[in-house]
Formats: C-alpha cells, sequence, structure tokens
C-alpha cells in the first residue's frame, strides 16, 4: 500500500499569488485519495502575502495563518496538513523547505537573509530538507535559470504548474544525472486546478505523522513513486533552453558561471 502526499501548495492568506483558502482544498485532497498536504506558501523573498516591513515576530505570525487555518481544517475532515514554505532568489529559483517549525522560524530572523548556501546547510543541519522547485521553468518573469547542485536534497522532477512538459523532462534528467530523489507536486494555487489542471503528488511507502517523516523519506532516497500524467518526465534529447543558465556550487557565495 502506498501512500499519497501533496508537496507544494499555496494558500490565499500567505502567498500573493494564492486564489484559495486553505480549507478550500481539503476535501478536494481527500476524494483525490490524498493521505496529506503540505503547505508551502512564498516565504520573505518570494511573492509573499506578507508585508516585509512588519517586526520579524509579526510577519512569520502572519505567514504561518496560511497553513494554521489549513491545519485545523484537515483535523476536523481527516486530511494530515503538514508545514514548509517556498522561498525565491533574484526572482529566478525557487526552494521547497521542509521540516522547519513556526517556533524555529521566530528564533532565526537571519533565515529571511540566506544565501542558498546557509539555507541549506542551515536547514539540513536542523533536521529539515530542500528541494529546488521546478529548475527549469521558462516564464516570462524568470531572467535566467539558477542550478543549484550543491544546495539540494532533491529536485522536483514534475511540476503541474509547468506549462511546458520540456521543463519537467529537463528537470527528471538534471536530478538522475546528479543522482537526487525527484519530487513532484502540484504547485497548485487554485482548488479550482482539481477541475481544469493536473494534481501531481508524491507516493510513499509508509504513512508520516509530521513533516520529518516527509525529510526522512526524501533524505533515505526512500520516495516510493510518483503521481504525474503519463510520459510527463520523458526526456527525448530535443528538449531546449532559451534562457541563460548559471551554476552555483554548495558555498554560494559569488555570482556563479555561465553554463
Amino acid at each position: 500500500m502506498s501512500y499519497l502526499y501533496e508537496t507544494h501548495l499555496h494558500t490565499v492568506l500567505s502567498s500573493a499569488c494564492g486564489v484559495s483558502a486553505g480549507p478550500d482544498y481539503i476535501h478536494r485532497y481527500i476524494d483525490a485519495g490524498f493521505s496529506g498536504i503540505i503547505v508551502t506558501d512564498h516565504f520573505f523573498r518570494g511573492n509573499t502575502a506578507i508585508d516585509r516591513s512588519l517586526p520579524w515576530r509579526e510577519w512569520v505570525n502572519q505567514f504561518c495563518r496560511g497553513y494554521e487555518e489549513t491545519r485545523e481544517a484537515g483535523k476536523r475532515l481527516g486530511l494530515d496538513v503538514f508545514f514548509g514554505w517556498e522561498e525565491t532568489f533574484d526572482g529566478c529559483d525557487d526552494y521547497l523547505v521542509y521540516g522547519l517549525d513556526k517556533a524555529w522560524l521566530l528564533d532565526h530572523p537571519e533565515s529571511r537573509n540566506w544565501t542558498r548556501g546557509e539555507q541549506y546547510r542551515a536547514v539540513n543541519r536542523n533536521g529539515g530538507c530542500v528541494v529546488q522547485a521546478h529548475p527549469f521553468r521558462q516564464h516570462d518573469y524568470i531572467r535566467r535559470i539558477i542550478l543549484s547542485p550543491g544546495c539540494v536534497n532533491a529536485v522536483e522532477a514534475a511540476n503541474a504548474g509547468n506549462h511546458e512538459q520540456s521543463y519537467d523532462a529537463l528537470a527528471a534528467r538534471y536530478a538522475e544525472k546528479l543522482g537526487l530523489p525527484k519530487t513532484a507536486g502540484s504547485d497548485i494555487h487554485d482548488a479550482g486546478q482539481f477541475e481544469w489542471g493536473e494534481i501531481f503528488g508524491v507516493r510513499l511507502n509508509k504513512k508520516i505523522d509530521c513533516i520529518a517523516g516527509y525529510v526522512k523519506a526524501v533524505k533515505e532516497k526512500n520516495i516510493e513513486g510518483l503521481k504525474i500524467s503519463e510520459g510527463r518526465c520523458d526526456y527525448s534529447g530535443d528538449e531546449t533552453v532559451s534562457l541563460p543558465v548559471e551554476i552555483r556550487d554548495a558555498r554560494d557565495c559569488g555570482a556563479g558561471y555561465t553554463a
């Protein structure tokens, strides 16, 4: 038996691009056979809905409202809801962070100024993991593709928010080349996606009762499979990248270099 989890979800309370409130997702995921979801609202340098000028404690309290509202609805209806976030660097590359909680954030205001390398080291040192989200997405708001092979525990190989299947094919091949685990997520902002879009997820071989269980599955490369559309990650060799590409090392202390 496998257990299905959504790994990439946004709420209207905490993500500026969010459309649906967290509770609006719950019954849809239950009906679709999911065991749980991870709320990953946009963090401080991403498309956050929270005023960055607020004092840190107030910012964190407001940022966590999307997750907390969703978690309470999940408790009432019988769906596990876990906490994470999605951080953005230079308006280009995005990372899903799992395993740290609100209390940890309140004590670590430096997290809003991390480099990619600092993020990776701090998150892993404190029992979490980092997954690069949709690394080959080529939308009009992205100036360049930045890859950080030394700063991630896994790669999001399939993202239902990608407009082109080739982005996922490139991401899957990238993960395979690095020997990193592959994940999948819906990148869902609107509960209506259940009617007009695709819903992706990760299959685990056992039910988890806290986010640490997902972190462990990622780090131990114990992901049973992905819920994605057929052929989504198939690589043909014809996939192209039209944007400049930069590779960052594990220190992420310089401007990177052009690939």
